[in-house]
């Protein structure tokens, strides 16, 4: 057996098992769909789906953590953002980047094929996300099943998929990389998440990659000043103008400056922030704001960041669920079904 086919193996078999019994959790439930198929387990064909990709392109995992994020904070985990359409989610300035919508197709294709029309487009983000995390944690670092404890949680599933997506909302919603730490505080806040939510869950930047032009200004021109931010380490300053030349803006750089660990979700991102090595502005500005520092401090020198991090992103799939009549589970997940459509004009 290849290597690479032992390893998808050994994922769906821990997929599986942590699937167990259904739980409830309000409105969502840990093991929605299981006997909803037959006999076939939903969260494993997804994890087929992104452990595949993940022996093609390990930097989409981190796409897919994103791209969860991305849905939940904009009308709640609705599944608006895969919507297609010239005024959707997917056109918002801060979207312009996310990557990650084939992969949901493909799992959409795989679950449609064995049961057509019970499983949305909503909770197969979340399940991507929860499978993206497990393996950017865990397997990266080679951890063995009895070690892997950190990084994985029971995604909750149940959602339904919304039938509007406005790139105008997504605008005004989506922080940016220049929010303020009360503006980022007040937006969690918005969606029921609290600060430490909200550190907790731009830890995914341990695994994530910025574009330069997100922080040309911090590392060329810091408020017009013609010099680099002072909260920036000069080392880290000189990595980045390396990367991120003043014209080179579609050039990318890991927002985890820990070179041995660009992949690993880990908490060498809030050792960063400590040592002034924050790549995005708000990433800074949390290890220097009285309310958030203690915060990253704590984590910066904890082991048990990974399975915070998966509660943080269990309360994050949580916020503005669609359930029980409400929305629709689409065929596809680019398109609101037709029979809606017809019902809305008619």
């Amino acid at each position: 057996m290849k290597k690479g086919t032992a390893a998808v193996g050994f994922i769906l078999g821990l997929l599986l098992f942590l699937s167990g019994d259904p739980i409830c959790h309000g409105a969502l439930q840990v093991g929605f769909y299981r006997g909803k198929c037959g006999f076939a387990d939903v969260e494993a064909i997804v994890g087929g789906v992104v452990s595949a990709q993940f022996f093609t392109d390990p930097s989409l995992l981190a796409s897919l953590i994103r791209l969860h994020f991305h849905d939940c904070f904009v009308n709640g985990c609705d599944g608006s953002i895969l919507l297609d359409g010239p005024d959707s989610e997917k056109t918002a300035s801060p979207n312009q980047s996310v990557r990650g919508y084939e992969i949901i197709d493909q799992a959409k294709d795989a679950v449609e094929k064995i049961c057509p029309g019970v499983v949305s487009c909503a909770d197969l983000i979340a399940i991507a996300a929860r499978d993206a995390v497990f393996l950017v944690r865990n397997i990266l670092l080679g951890f063995p099943l009895e070690q892997s404890g950190g990084g994985i949680y029971r995604v909750q599933t149940g959602r339904r998929d919304g039938l509007v997506s406005s790139a105008d909302i997504a605008n005004v919603t989506l922080p940016g990389p220049s929010i303020t730490v009360p503006q980022a505080i007040a937006a969690f806040a918005d969606k029921g998440l609290t600060a430490v939510d909200m550190v907790l869950l731009l830890g995914a930047h341990s695994v994530g990659v910025a574009h330069c032009s997100f922080l040309s200004e911090r590392i060329h021109n810091f408020k017009g000043s013609g010099k680099p931010d002072p909260s920036m380490d000069q080392f880290t300053v000189n990595t980045l103008r390396s990367r991120c030349p003043i014209n080179a803006i579609e050039n990318t750089v890991n927002l985890d400056q820990n070179p041995f660990s660009p992949l690993v979700l880990d908490n060498s991102y809030y050792q960063n922030i400590l040592l002034r090595r924050g790549v995005l502005q708000i990433d800074q500005e949390l290890g220097m704001n009285r309310f958030t520092r203690p915060i990253i401090a704590n984590l910066a020198n904890s082991v048990d960041f990974p399975a915070r991090f998966g509660a943080a992103m269990v309360r994050l799939g949580a916020v503005g669920v669609l359930t029980g009549t409400q929305g629709e589970i689409r065929s596809s997940c680019r398109v609101v079904n037709k029979a809606v459509n017809k019902d809305k004009s008619g």
